[in-house]
């Protein structure tokens, strides 16, 4: 079974940076489209962004030319480089490969002065 255990979140001013990173197992990190997607308090999970094995990216308006998203596949790892960051930035954020209905508990950040 998938398994994704995501860190790297924090406390962070407005306009700073965090780098999140997420470890997936039980299956072909490799071969899978990963997307990161995030919940902020009281609203429902939102997608943030996808990459797709052959190097394809895709991110949501309010985070494109701010986050990068990335992948390291001999680590089966998977990376959310976040700057410029912004208030409306807080959530919990969460890496899952596309059609997997299993979710890690996620890393929180909060972007706050």
């Amino acid at each position: 079974q998938a398994q994704f255990v995501e860190s790297g979140g924090g406390l962070v001013q407005p306009g700073g940076s965090l780098r999140l990173t997420c470890a997936g197992s039980g299956f072909p990190f490799s071969d899978e489209i990963m997307v990161w997607v995030r919940q902020a308090p009281g609203k429902a999970r939102e997608w943030v962004a996808t990459l797709a094995p052959g190097g394809a990216t895709f991110y949501d308006d309010a985070v494109k030319d701010r986050f990068i998203i990335s992948r390291d596949d001999a680590k089966n790892t998977l990376y959310l480089q976040m700057n410029n960051l912004k208030p409306e930035d807080t959530a919990v954020y969460y890496c899952q490969k596309a059609g997997s209905t299993t979710w890690g508990q996620g890393t929180q950040v909060t972007v706050s002065s």
